[in-house]
């Protein structure tokens, strides 16, 4: 089974996609993840990535192209995957179309103001990646619960860079929820709801493939 998930910044498609692929076994292909590891290591990918991403603006087509389908040829993606933050375009799409076969596109929507508030408070753990929310921290508090290490706002979770994404995805990304259900792939789940509810919503509907 390989399946997409859509849905703007903030929505919660990374939480989502860490509870799925537990439960369905499938592997975790999260773009945005692949690119930090490149930012974080200093690799000249991630060097060019990072001259995109702190601007709010699309790491070109070309470059994720490349590292998807790269990655889907891995031995974990055969028995299924889930592609997160990946496509963003429709030429994307049409590119990912001519290596691969998709079985489902999960799209998840919220209202605006509640992304913004979403994204504003993430917190990140420089040492293991793991993700907060500054609404769930004690006042002050800036250490990760599970390794120590300091907890950061990333420079494209930042107000200025959000409205930026927000409008770049509504550009760039919304047409694929038509070419998705043009080809009768779409569903869709309001992300506006506990992040259970969504959880057992986007199951249910993986379940009936």
């Amino acid at each position: 089974m390989k399946i997409i998930f859509l849905g703007p910044p903030g929505v919660g498609k990374g939480t989502q996609a860490e509870r799925v692929c537990e439960r369905f076994e499938l592997a975790h292909i999260s773009t945005g993840d692949i690119l930090r590891a490149n930012i974080k290591n200093g690799t000249e990918l991630g060097k060019l990535a990072k001259s995109y991403i702190d601007k709010g603006e699309l790491v070109p087509d070309s470059v994720i192209i490349d590292i998807v389908k790269d990655r889907l040829a891995q031995p974990d993606c055969e028995a299924g995957c889930l592609l997160d933050g990946f496509p963003r375009t429709v030429a994307q799409a049409e590119a990912l179309d001519a290596f691969t076969k998709i079985d489902a596109v999960i799209d998840m929507a919220a209202p605006v103001d509640l992304l913004i508030a979403r994204i504003t408070g993430r917190r990140v753990c420089r040492s293991c990646g793991a993700t907060y929310h500054t609404s769930r921290l004690a006042p002050g508090e800036t250490a990760c619960a599970k390794c120590g290490g300091e907890l950061y706002q990333r420079a494209d979770d930042k107000l200025e860079t959000i409205e930026n994404r927000l409008n770049v995805y509504t550009a760039q990304t919304k047409p694929l929820i038509d070419y998705y259900a043009a080809k009768g792939l779409l569903k869709s789940v309001d992300g506006e709801q506990h992040i259970d509810v969504v959880t057992e919503q986007i199951c249910a509907i993986l379940e009936q493939l």
